[in-house]
């Protein structure tokens, strides 16, 4: 059949909402990803942007393709649009307009919501619009009908909190609470190694990329690569990891850097230097006091403001520090109501920001020698200034999330009931020596790597199942064309789009994630990771679409309930998380139904 090129629009605002969902994704749920090991302070918000492009690439790529197909045709039956490709476009462009939306919205307000349940909703709001209610597979549908999706709203989060309760408690009896802990975390890291080696290969070669033709491998070579892959990670990071950390931890050698590592046994002789019980390993505290020479307040505005730390984003100019206010800071100051010191940081942030050296502190001072006039935005004189401010926008839109302070958005401010509420859980958490929990940053961004990979693999079909029926329709004229397998290159087109989000404004759900729902440490967020990566993975080979926020917040309340007490959890927090999952449905579906009604029968002229 030929190509609908009338319906060219339809296409292009397909496309459009589907760049934008997969965007929206990586802002909302690849924080999920990320937010404990950026929270435990193992890796920096840089270094989660650059890992996680690199495993959310690879996760969409190789295994991406069965959660799509999932997606695109196990809610709404093709045969239920009756051949007619137009509708079939319109309503699956509907369904990404309106998930989009909501996400969209969210993100701008911090909300943390599953993208995959947005979209899931959302198709079937269309297919109530289209087809009819009758058409929508409501029930299981051999695991891909919305029974088996909505089922995951319950069982995943459990799941997820059990994996990670069970690993964290695993660490505790072999680690922390040994005589002495730092040998036993040093000597048992290897098999924490073998266990993200083995899901990673298990995700890629359990019934792997159709492109590879590894599901069709039998069984005694899945067990064999997935093991052999596994005992061999673990077999290197004892004859190589275990020396470098031997060397760095227990002898307190600062001489060793990273790339000795391939020295391997070589180290274990390296003599250390004689200040070296003087060493001193990084700090893992969330809330650290590390420069007493200024009120603490003012070290929060110079250290964020060093780093471009503030946005106009309004909630956190002023963080957690605030909490240790000095005796020597100015009674005013004390007084300051919570809006004023929000506003008052933030003058005093964004006046930091325009003295820094590069593209943001030039594009800061741009914005503050240009400000818009007076008057309403269409009048002559304002349009211009915004197309000279455009650039310059661009800028600080691109770059402020990797200046962003995270811990000071999580602890929240002191003074008020959040901030408050956030003292009394970390109260909660016993701490461990840094040299341990530093020992298990290296082990985390495995476990980063592995769950940033298990999101790719999960969560690319919410983008990429719906355009992929867009695409097909329109490029066949054909409705029962969805059925294609989902091509790699929109798999890579979206995967890169859902890196952007991350990149330019991951920060805004990943502040209100990690620390904000319990005490993080490197020890608990590899637990945390490893125990929703399972999670996924698993719901992933069955090719069911689970949401990763809900499988890393069940980990993460898991873990927290480690600490043996309820109280080491933000209830109110978590609360908050359930309330917008659950909205999530009735909105999404409804806004993207009533978009798609609208269109559908909208009057127009008769020929």
């Amino acid at each position: 059949m030929p190509k609908l090129t009338q319906y060219n629009y339809v296409f292009a605002a397909g496309t459009f909402f589907a760049m934008l969902d997969a965007y929206n994704n990586g802002a909302n749920d690849v924080a999920n990803s990320w937010a404990t090991s950026v929270s435990s302070r193992s890796v920096t918000y840089r270094q989660a942007m650059v890992l996680g492009t690199i495993f959310e690439m690879l996760g969409a790529c190789l295994v991406g393709a069965r959660t799509a197909s999932t997606i695109k045709d196990g809610i709404i039956p093709i045969t239920a649009f009756r051949g007619d490709a137009g509708v079939q476009m319109l309503a699956f462009t509907c369904a990404l307009a309106g998930a989009s939306s909501w996400v969209m919205w969210c993100t701008r307000h911090s909300a943390h919501v599953s993208s995959s349940y947005s979209l899931i909703s959302a198709i079937a709001g269309v297919g109530v619009a289209t087809v009819g209610a009758a058409n929508v597979q409501w029930g299981w549908n051999k695991g891909k009908g919305l029974g088996a999706i909505f089922a995951g709203l319950g069982m995943a989060p459990a799941i997820a909190a059990c994996f990670g309760a069970i690993i964290f408690m695993l660490i505790k009896l072999v680690v922390h609470i040994r005589r002495n802990p730092v040998k036993w975390a040093v000597y048992t890291s290897p098999f924490f190694f073998l266990i993200a080696s083995t899901i990673c290969t298990l995700s890629v070669v359990y019934k792997g990329s159709p492109k590879l033709g590894l599901s069709k491998k039998p069984a005694w070579y899945i067990v064999s690569v997935t093991l052999g892959v596994g005992f061999g990670m673990f077999l290197l990071s004892a004859l190589f990891f275990v020396p470098y950390l031997y060397a760095k931890i227990i002898k307190k050698d600062y001489t060793v850097k990273w790339y000795h590592i391939p020295y391997g046994p070589a180290l274990l002789s390296r003599t250390p230097p004689a200040d070296a019980s003087e060493a001193v390993v990084p700090n893992y505290a969330v809330v650290q006091h590390d420069e007493p020479e200024l009120p603490k307040t003012h070290q929060h505005q110079l250290r964020n403001s060093a780093s471009g730390s503030s946005q106009l984003d309004d909630e956190l100019s002023v963080g957690q520090e605030e909490k240790n206010v000095q005796p020597q800071a100015p009674l005013a100051q004390l007084e300051m109501t919570y809006a004023e010191r929000m506003a008052a940081g933030q003058e005093r942030l964004h006046a930091k920001m325009r003295g820094m050296k590069g593209p943001l502190g030039w594009a800061m001072r741009y914005l503050h020698a240009n400000p818009m006039g007076d008057g309403a935005i269409h009048e002559w004189h304002n349009i211009k200034t915004f197309f000279k401010r455009l650039p310059a926008m661009i800028v600080v839109g691109a770059l402020y999330g990797i200046h962003y302070d995270i811990h000071s958005a999580q602890t929240g401010i002191a003074g008020t009931p959040e901030g408050d509420r956030m003292e009394r859980v970390y109260s909660y958490a016993k701490k461990y020596p840094n040299e341990v929990e530093h020992t298990y940053s290296f082990v985390q961004v495995i476990t980063a790597c592995t769950a940033s990979f298990a999101h790719g693999a999960n969560d690319i079909g919410n983008s990429v199942g719906p355009w992929a029926v867009i695409y097909s329709a329109w490029s066949t004229g054909d409705a029962a064309k969805a059925k294609l397998p989902v091509p790699v290159w929109q798999i890579a087109v979206l995967a890169a789009c859902i890196s952007v989000g991350l990149i330019t404004y991951g920060f805004n759900i990943m502040k209100v994630m990690g620390n904000k729902i319990t005490y993080h440490s490197p020890s608990r967020g590899c637990s945390m990771e490893m125990g929703a990566a399972i999670t996924v993975l698993i719901f992933s080979q069955y090719a069911l679409p689970v949401s990763t926020s809900m499988c890393i917040t069940g980990a993460t309340v898991g873990v927290g309930l480690m600490n043996g007490n309820i109280r080491a959890v933000n209830w109110h927090r978590v609360g908050l998380l359930l309330i917008s999952w659950i909205a999530t449905i009735p909105i999404a579906g409804t806004l993207a139904g009533v978009i798609c009604a609208l269109f559908l029968n909208a009057p127009h002229f008769s020929s």
